[in-house]
């Protein structure tokens, strides 16, 4: 018989409480992203922080590069309480909170000041947002930046709108669905996991992502061109079951709480050390990386006016 069984039964046997033991959490996180991701970094950092600062009294355990969900079963998986926490791209809550994709209005969110001033906790952007998110069964830890929206290609750049017209493009969220159709292009909804096969298979001629995910992805093996338009801020967040979240400890909330909040802030202060080091990547594997001209530009500003 064990210890703790002998002792509970001898405390039993003459009345006694029995002392509170430090009990056992295991958070499983999804990510569909490769861990070598800048993302999967940063939930490296998370774990590593929580891990240590609790005793191990938390355990945390990552399963990338989609494993157990894809991106867009993610808010679902969580919310219901299939798994205690995922990673998801903030636009796969559009159905349920249409105000997400106020980050994916085109050129909307065009500089850093204006994502810190959206994204920072507490925000009139993304506060709301946090707490309409509560409503799927989901409570948000934290945002991971993910940088600028490109556009991928082979042969050539996509200098202007008019070079999408009667092409399939991969898109990730409805207001970027929309964008592609003003112009006469063929949105196609495919989950980050997903592209490298639909580059690979011509089930898209564009591609559409953020340019670290070339490079943690190797999307430069199915794709030779950049077109560095940023015409969107791509974020992804962390969220917790919001059941299991307030079935833990204060104590223990307190340290994964204040775990997220140094990774967030790690990603965010980075992300623009990360991209160049992927846009240095790209061209070391012979992509072509463009720049977009100014009158280009204001041709894809004036498309995204109108949305």
């Amino acid at each position: 018989m064990k210890i703790a069984s002998i002792v509970a039964g001898a405390a039993l046997a003459v009345g006694l409480a029995l002392p509170a033991f430090a009990e056992q959490v295991t958070a499983r996180i999804s990510l569909q992203l490769p861990l070598k991701s800048h993302l999967g970094q940063n939930l490296l950092l998370f774990k590593e922080e929580v891990e240590k600062t609790s005793n191990g009294e938390i355990k945390v355990e990552i399963y990338d590069s989609a494993q157990l969900y894809k991106d867009k079963e993610v808010p679902a998986a969580v919310g219901s309480g299939a798994i205690e926490m995922g990673v998801a791209s903030l636009t796969r809550y559009v159905g349920d909170i249409p105000a997400v994709d106020v980050f994916y209005m085109p050129f909307l969110l065009n500089s850093e000041e204006k994502v810190r001033k959206a994204t920072a906790p507490g925000s009139p952007v993304r506060g709301p947002i946090d707490e309409a998110i509560k409503g799927t069964g989901s409570t948000v830890l934290w945002w991971q930046a993910y940088g600028g929206a490109i556009l991928l290609s082979n042969g050539s750049p996509i200098r202007a709108p008019a070079d999408m017209k009667g092409k399939k493009v991969r898109v990730f969220g409805k207001t970027l669905g929309d964008f592609v159709t003003a112009v006469g292009g063929a949105p196609t909804l495919i989950s980050g996991s997903e592209q490298y096969l639909a580059y690979q298979r011509g089930t898209v001629d564009i591609g559409m992502t953020g340019v670290s995910g070339v490079k943690s992805r190797k999307l430069w093996e199915v794709m030779d061109t950049i077109t560095v338009t940023n015409h969107a801020d791509i974020e992804f967040v962390v969220v917790a079951n919001s059941d299991w979240w307030n079935g833990l400890s204060e104590a223990h909330r307190k340290v994964m709480m204040d775990a997220a909040r140094k990774a967030e802030i790690d990603v965010r202060d980075r992300v623009s050390q990360i991209e160049a080091d992927a846009y240095a990547a790209a061209k070391e594997h012979g992509m072509t990386i463009y720049h977009p001209t100014a009158d280009e530009i204001e041709l894809w500003k004036g498309l995204g006016s109108g949305l």
